[in-house]
């Protein structure tokens, strides 16, 4: 049985989210979900006006949808209610993932110490209920890379949460937030399902055994592969959708710019 993830994670795996009563957030979540599929591209450039004509709301709730969007670094605001999608910023996503492998590095560390800090005590709990998830046999994995890419951020902010923590924790949250566009399309469109759950698997085992050289080993070169990944299917993914592009559009799409990515 696979546990849930994170209520919160999942607005990445939602191919429809849901018309609620928060407007804008219904708004935000569709118009991320285009940029996270490549629907939409870098330089695409939309109106407040035409999607709020697309999605049958007015512009008010289109408008803080798109700041949210600007204050995430996916979209660029301009005069007249015009946006752009930003370019994809490969040193930004490079930065955001050395700060990524510093705070997993050093909760990976804690949780093999096993040891009290003060009034922060190590959550061993949560990562024995990560291998419900993690280890198990091949046939009961998860083959939708989607879900498959919820459930990674899951383990990792996990990690983080169990050292106790709080506000390392809520800074790694707005962190995987950021990254999330480019991290999943190693679920989605690579061939990582496999080897994620083989190495997830061992690094439980090397907390569990409190082998900490060997678990940040292991947890580094997690990152580091994962990395390296995402940059090579991000640079493949944006040409074959810019691409299709040339045929296929969004509605509310006013202007493709065949910038640099």
């Amino acid at each position: 049985m696979h546990a849930s993830p994170d209520p919160s994670l999942m607005d990445s795996v939602a191919a429809e989210p849901a018309k609620s009563s928060s407007l804008p957030e219904y708004v935000y979540a569709r118009l991320r979900e285009d940029i996270f599929e490549m629907r939409l591209l870098p330089g695409d450039q939309v109106t407040e006006t035409e999607v709020a004509a697309y999605f049958k709301v007015s512009r008010t709730p289109v408008r803080e949808a798109l700041q949210r969007l600007q204050s995430d670094g996916l979209m660029q605001g301009y005069v007249r209610g015009g946006w752009e999608v930003v370019t994809m910023d490969f040193k930004r996503f490079a930065d955001l993932y050395e700060l990524r492998q510093l705070i997993e590095v050093h909760a990976v560390r804690r949780l093999c110490a096993g040891h009290v800090d003060g009034k922060r005590a190590i959550d061993m709990a949560q990562i024995e209920a990560l291998k419900a998830d993690w280890c198990v046999p091949v046939e009961q994995r998860l083959t939708d890379g989607r879900a498959a890419a919820a459930l990674d951020e899951a383990f990792h902010q996990t990690l983080v949460r169990a050292t106790g923590n709080q506000e390392m924790a809520s800074a790694f949250d707005r962190l995987t937030d950021r990254i999330r566009i480019v991290r999943r399309l190693d679920f989605v469109y690579g061939d990582c399902v496999g080897s994620t759950y083989e190495e997830h698997a061992a690094i439980l085992a090397q907390i569990d055994a409190r082998a900490g050289d060997e678990a940040v080993r292991l947890i580094t070169e997690h990152i580091d592969g994962s990395h390296a990944e995402v940059n090579q299917i991000t640079l493949h993914r944006l040409h074959s959708a810019r691409a299709s592009a040339a045929t296929e559009r969004l509605p509310y799409v006013t202007v493709r710019v065949m910038r640099s990515f």
